[in-house]
C-alpha cells in the first residue's frame, strides 16, 4: 500500500493492481472514490491490461495460437511491486513472469506511476517492450466515483458535464459484452448528460467518437466538482452497475471484440504497439474542485 498526502487531497493505492483506493478530499471531508462493496461492484479503480472488455470466446489470437483472457485483462489481479514512492509519488510496476507468459507471450513490464499535486492526482501508464517484436495491447482506467457526494442529495441530481459540444452515438453490447455493430444516440442538452436510476440498464455507455477530452462529475445543487482529463485517449465508457450509487469514468485506448470471427490481436479495434526497446506512455488526470 502506498500513501500519497499533501494539505488538500490524501490518496490511497494498493500493490493489486496498483489500483487506487482512495480519494479523499481533506478540505470538506469528501470520499470520492467507491470503496468496492462486494455485494455491489468489488472494484474501486481498475486498471486494465492487456485488453479492454470482452474478448471473443473469452481468447487472445496471438501469432495462430489462442490464449485464454478475462474480460478486462490479468493485471487488476495482478500483484505489483512498488518500485519507489514519496509524499506525493509512487510507482509500480509488473513485470512479465511464467503467469502472464501463459495468457499474453510478450516480454514487457508495464508501469503504473501516480503523482499528487494540488488536488489533481496524474496516472500515467507505461508499457516497456523488453522484447525483440512488437508488444500489442490495450490499457486503459476504470475508476469510480461515488455519487452523490452529500448524504442529504440524490443521485439523479447529478450529471455528467462534457467540455465540448458532441453529438454522441453509444456502441452497444451484448450481454456477452461484445459489439453489436449497432449504436443508438445520447442527447447532451448543454453538454450535460443526466445521471438516472436507468441510465446503465443496458450496460455501459460506450462512445467512440468523443470530442471531449475532460468530463466532469457535477451536482445542480453546489459547485463541488471532479473531473477526469484524459487527452490522449480516444475511446470513453461511463458506466454504474444499474442502482449503485457511482459513476465511473473509463478512459481507454481500446476496447471490447465485436461479434463474429475472432481477429488477431493486431487486428483489434483500437489497439496499441510498441516496438522492440521502446517506452510507451500515456496520462490522464483526476481533479476535484
Amino acid at each position: 500500500m502506498a500513501t500519497l498526502e499533501n494539505e488538500l487531497l490524501k490518496v490511497s493505492v494498493r500493490t493489486q493492481g496498483a489500483e487506487l483506493t482512495s480519494l479523499f478530499d481533506k478540505t470538506n471531508g469528501i470520499e470520492h472514490l467507491w470503496q468496492g462493496d462486494p455485494a455491489v461492484w468489488g472494484w474501486h479503480a481498475p486498471n486494465l491490461f492487456p485488453v479492454i472488455g470482452a474478448c471473443l470466446n473469452n481468447q487472445l489470437l496471438i501469432k495462430g495460437k489462442t490464449y485464454p483472457m478475462e474480460r478486462h485483462g490479468f493485471t487488476r489481479q495482478s500483484q505489483f511491486t512498488l518500485l519507489n514512492s514519496s509524499q506525493t509519488q509512487a510507482l509500480f510496476s509488473l513485470r512479465y513472469n511464467e503467469q502472464t507468459m501463459a495468457a499474453y507471450p510478450y516480454r514487457f513490464e508495464f508501469q503504473i506511476e501516480y503523482q499528487l499535486e494540488g488536488k489533481t492526482l496524474t496516472v500515467t501508464y507505461r508499457v516497456i517492450n523488453e522484447a525483440q517484436e512488437s508488444i500489442y495491447f490495450s490499457v486503459g482506467g476504470h475508476p469510480a466515483f461515488n455519487v452523490p457526494f452529500f448524504p442529504q442529495e440524490d443521485y439523479t441530481d447529478y450529471y455528467v458535464a462534457f467540455d465540448a459540444d458532441e453529438k454522441l452515438e453509444r456502441h452497444l453490447l451484448s450481454k456477452s459484452g461484445y459489439f453489436t455493430g449497432q449504436t443508438e444516440p445520447v442527447p447532451t442538452p448543454d453538454r450535460k448528460l443526466a445521471l438516472t436510476k436507468h441510465l446503465f440498464d443496458q450496460d455501459a455507455l460506450v462512445f467512440k467518437n468523443i470530442t471531449s477530452r475532460r468530463v466532469s462529475i457535477r451536482s445542480k445543487n453546489h459547485d463541488v466538482s471532479l473531473s477526469v482529463g484524459y487527452p490522449p485517449f480516444n475511446y470513453l465508457g461511463i458506466w454504474a452497475k444499474p442502482g449503485a450509487p457511482f459513476v465511473c469514468i473509463e478512459p481507454w485506448l481500446g476496447c471490447s471484440d465485436s461479434e463474429g470471427k475472432q481477429v488477431a490481436i493486431e487486428a483489434k479495434e483500437g489497439i496499441q504497439r510498441v516496438e522492440p526497446g521502446a517506452i510507451f506512455e500515456a496520462t490522464f488526470n483526476i481533479s476535484v474542485a
